[in-house]
């Protein structure tokens, strides 16, 4: 079974062209932002999505030149992750927390033998999985850095009382942790019910079996679970600790 599910061509383009025009036209007449946001936005993805096609074409061909292309994906995480955080070069330290995510995760795969030893299944995979352990570890970064400075006489409290710097900190971002964590958590447990996700329908579209659809897609979910959760307690422990601070 073949699918034309976005086929490129004219009605694509115009399609988009016309979502496009209609999202600013709403960004406008709401006062919103800027008109120019969304029409930005699409260019920008258009362009993005144009090389990394090109890209992948030749690079998933050969397993060390998809590597390479996981480690630029990693690359780039980082620096989401270090920017939202705004951390400044303390920032640096979230590097460890994403890295450790993917680091267990696609091994595991690998080893298992559950998913192959080839660029076109390491890539996705492994993308997929820095991709939302990317966001947890933002969220996390950012919303225990956020606490600290809204809750600093909570912090000065706990240390008044003999708590350790460390354990004072602990005590105001471990909330935040649970926070970071509930999109994750949220997606695993509404698969199915309130969305297909991108696994899922992508080995639909590919001439999977939808039995073969729902196995991929709860590798993904549970290796997201596993790399978010490790990212996000060692964020925490990192911002607890104070190498990840604010100036």
């Amino acid at each position: 079974m073949s699918s034309s599910l976005a086929e490129p061509g004219l009605p694509l383009a115009v399609l988009c062209v016309v979502m496009v025009l209609l999202a600013a036209s709403v960004y406008w007449w709401s006062s919103i932002g800027r008109i120019s946001t969304v029409p930005t936005a699409a260019l920008r993805g258009f362009v993005q999505l144009a090389a990394i096609s090109l890209i992948l074409a030749a690079a998933l061909a050969h397993l060390w030149s998809s590597l390479l292309v996981l480690l630029v994906m990693f690359g780039a995480a980082a620096f989401t992750s270090i920017r939202r955080s705004e951390a400044g070069r303390s920032g640096l330290w979230l590097t460890i927390p994403l890295a450790v995510g993917i680091g267990v995760v696609v091994p595991l795969c690998l080893l298992t033998g559950v998913v192959p030893a080839e660029g076109i299944a390491i890539v996705p995979v492994g993308g997929i999985i820095l991709g939302g352990t990317m966001t947890a570890t933002s969220l996390s970064a950012r919303r225990s850095l956020d606490a600290l400075t809204e809750r600093h006489g909570e912090v000065e409290a706990a240390l008044s009382l003999g708590l350790s710097e460390r354990d004072s900190r602990l005590e105001v971002v471990r909330p935040t942790a649970g926070d970071a964590l509930l999109p994750g958590l949220d997606q695993t447990r509404t698969v199915g019910l309130v969305t297909l996700p991108g696994a899922f329908v992508g080995v639909l579209l590919a001439s999977g079996s939808a039995i073969q659809a729902g196995a991929v897609q709860i590798l993904v979910l549970t290796g997201l679970l596993l790399a978010q959760t490790l990212a996000v307690v060692l964020t925490v422990e990192f911002v607890s600790r104070g190498y990840v601070h604010r100036s």
